[in-house]
């Protein structure tokens, strides 16, 4: 099983994150499967890090296994849809990237892939204008529309396709909107897709 995740793919979050880059293509990275974090169990904060940045995102469940997907297939190729967190140590990112390294260890410890309970697609709607939010302690602190993707689902399933053979059960992790932020122990995290909660857990 593989996480395949996509930076930079909302226009307000690259906005906050003071990146001006002009993107042709999806920019993809991968997180092992040990990053995986599902069924409400506990983030326990690394004690690496002490920036622990929470980012909000569609997570797109792979159903059948597919290589050179053309995107006008790429729809047949999932069915089902969560909310899930792209976990970042913020501060090893921002020393990995003034010193030109590669930054898999921010995005890929132990748990930073956070996923709640699968839906079928049919259930919520059009893939590409679905709203989605972050509660944390009650209170929203991050929200987020499909349609406000710079690149659609279909797109990155075929152009990671050109890279990777998609096999059944790997995640897509298809990028955050604007509005991240920092988790402390105790925080009580709850994603919601329109208004159906398919994520809860707690930080320790």
């Amino acid at each position: 099983m593989k996480i395949i995740c996509v930076g930079m793919n909302y226009a307000n979050h690259n906005k906050e994150m003071h990146n001006s880059l002009l993107l042709k293509e999806p920019v993809i990275f991968l997180k092992p499967d040990s990053a995986l974090l599902k069924d409400g169990k506990p983030f326990f904060i690394p004690y690496f890090s002490e920036e622990i940045n929470y980012e909000t995102e569609i997570v797109v469940k792979i159903n059948r296994l597919g290589k050179h997907i053309d995107e006008k297939f790429a729809h047949r190729y999932y069915e089902e849809i969560t909310v899930g967190i792209d976990f970042t140590a913020r501060d090893l990112q921002r020393e990995f990237k003034q010193k030109g390294l590669p930054w898999e260890l921010c995005k890929g410890f132990d748990g930073s892939a956070t996923i709640g309970e699968f839906v079928p697609l049919t259930q919520v709607g059009e893939i590409q204008n679905i709203d989605f939010h972050l509660d944390i302690d009650g209170s929203t602190v991050q929200a987020g529309n499909t349609s406000d993707m710079i690149f659609a689902v279909d797109k990155i399933i075929a152009f990671a396709s050109r890279f990777f053979t998609l096999k059944q059960g790997d995640l897509l992790f298809t990028g955050t909107p604007a509005g991240v932020g920092t988790v402390g122990i105790g925080n009580h995290l709850q994603g919601f897709l329109r208004d159906r909660k398919t994520l809860d857990f707690f930080v320790r």
